[in-house]
């Protein structure tokens, strides 16, 4: 019975290695031992402590190897530290999942380089592997290759990751194109308020996808033959929405007509990626997408997605907050010139190198350098609008930026129904930010921030903002359980570490 069980242990362990993309040499030198060790763990032929199973839970940054003793990750950050030196913009975290999606469109090998390595894409991972897709991590865990099998077997769904990401809504155009029924759980992800799916509808019936919900299950059922008679117009100019029917186009055996589409950076990459896929999509870039489909796709693929612009804007507030000087590489400029402009009103000093073409072959890159500036409130309210207007994604960071400024700013975060509340969690570590109502903020700078210990706000940009408000802060500060995070950023503690930042990852054990 102990023999079996460490041979289980074992294989979860090994299991979570092959999914971080890991060698058994590289999990090793994490823990301070040897690769015959590791094998013999996989193998079951070695017992194993509890504070061993801990630490490569830590290592692998796996709670399925934790088994549970090895709590949520928190970060323990010592603040009031200056910024230096230069730090890359990793690819796209929306990008990645809508292109995940995607790759149930085609029957041939996807490869799929530098994808972002976050919990987001890990959980569609473990949908797509618990429905028969073959994934693994190659180039030494740099790239990601994904074939499928000649039937998806969807009862065997790992429903609790699909649970975990609201991606998973993307999967209704793929899917609607390879089986007349389905079923999916319930799209999860931040807590952002009500979001319905009915701008999704309102695309997909037009291909004959009708959905039903009981008890956290969307039904679909698809109606053979039914066909886009004139341009959908969505109703809502969404990312997620466009991308739910461009994948419904993209095998659809005609012509569709999108308008009113978002012209969003991952609604650009994922055109590139059909193009590559050899389905035509004219208009990028602009409301109106026609979309030339294929009904079998079967090509083998490699294709790059671009970088992150919010990302770019997260360590552009990271040098701001910081009073830092900072290089920002690889920056999707076309995605963040009405920031930058914004940020130019406030006084922002900084610079950006010729632009250059991102490993797509379309995206336009450049580096920024950011400089420690004496900043003045804008004179009209932060507010998002669709591309190309400030990214809805973006606003919260304006928070911490204003909260840097001389003055008050009206931030006007329209969207989502909760996300402007969690930005006045900002005033735990010293900030003045007045909530007027659900959706309006009033921040007062400038700030003297101040450490303090909290619990991480449940949506991932907030989250972030008060990270970075952290790093501003003097003296020591800790969020607690901040998954939320990870399911949008690489890596960040590290990486914000290699230039300068003093931030420490720990688990309660």
């Amino acid at each position: 019975m102990a023999d079996d069980y460490l041979v289980r242990i074992g294989k979860l362990i090994r299991d979570a290695r092959q999914h971080r993309g890991w060698t058994q040499s590289q999990l090793a030198d994490a823990l301070g031992t040897s690769q015959s060790a590791v094998n013999r763990i996989e193998r079951g032929n070695q017992n194993i402590s509890l504070e061993m199973i801990a630490r490569i839970g830590e290592a692998l940054d796996s709670e399925i190897v934790s088994l549970g003793y090895a709590g949520p990750m928190h970060l323990r950050v010592v603040g009031g530290r200056r910024l230096s030196g230069a730090i890359d913009v990793k690819t796209s975290k929306n990008a990645c999942v809508a292109l995940l999606c995607a790759s149930l469109l085609n029957k041939g090998r996807t490869v799929l380089r530098r994808v972002a390595r976050i919990e987001e894409v890990y959980r569609l991972l473990e949908v797509l592997n618990s429905i028969g897709v073959r994934t693994r991590w190659i180039n030494e865990g740099v790239d990601l290759e994904i074939v499928p099998p000649a039937r998806l077997d969807m009862d065997a769904m790992d429903a609790d990751a699909a649970r975990r990401t609201r991606s998973i809504i993307m999967f209704l155009g793929p899917l609607l194109h390879r089986m007349d029924q389905f079923r999916l759980p319930y799209a999860g992800g931040c807590d952002l308020g009500t979001r319905t799916i009915e701008p999704h509808m309102i695309a997909l019936r037009r291909f004959g996808l009708d959905i039903t919900a009981t008890e956290g299950i969307y039904h679909a059922k698809v109606e053979a033959g039914v066909s886009p008679s004139r341009p959908i117009v969505l109703t809502e100019r969404g990312d997620t929405v466009t991308e739910n029917a461009l994948l419904a186009a993209a095998r659809h055996d005609g012509v569709t007509v999108i308008r009113n589409a978002s012209s969003n950076y991952m609604v650009q990459d994922l055109c590139f990626f059909l193009e590559a896929l050899g389905v035509r999509v004219d208009g990028i870039g602009t409301t109106t997408l026609t979309v030339h489909g294929v009904p079998n796709i079967d090509v083998d693929v490699d294709y790059s997605p671009s970088e992150d612009p919010v990302e770019a804007m997260s360590l552009v507030a990271a040098a701001v907050v910081t009073e830092s000087e900072l290089t920002i590489r690889r920056v999707p400029i076309e995605f963040m010139e009405i920031e930058l402009a914004v940020l130019e009103e406030m006084g922002l000093d900084h610079d950006r190198s010729a632009e250059y073409t991102a490993d797509n072959g379309r995206t336009r890159l450049v580096d920024l350098t950011v400089r420690p500036s004496k900043l003045e409130a804008p004179i009209d309210k932060i507010h998002p609008m669709p591309f190309p207007g400030l990214n809805i994604d973006n606003v919260p960071f304006f928070a911490a930026i204003a909260a840097s400024a001389q003055g008050q700013t009206l931030i006007h975060d329209w969207v989502y129904d909760n996300r402007a509340i969690y930005l006045t969690d900002l005033n735990r570590l010293g900030g003045r930010l007045q909530l007027l109502d659900p959706h309006r903020v009033l921040v007062e700078g400038p700030t003297r921030w101040r450490a303090a210990e909290m619990m991480c706000p449940p949506a991932l940009r907030p989250a972030v903002v008060v990270l970075l408000a952290m790093m501003a802060a003097e003296g020591t500060s800790v969020l607690r359980n901040v998954y939320v995070i990870n399911r949008g950023y690489e890596e960040l503690a590290e990486r914000l570490n290699s230039v300068g930042a003093q931030i420490e990852i720990f688990r309660d054990i």
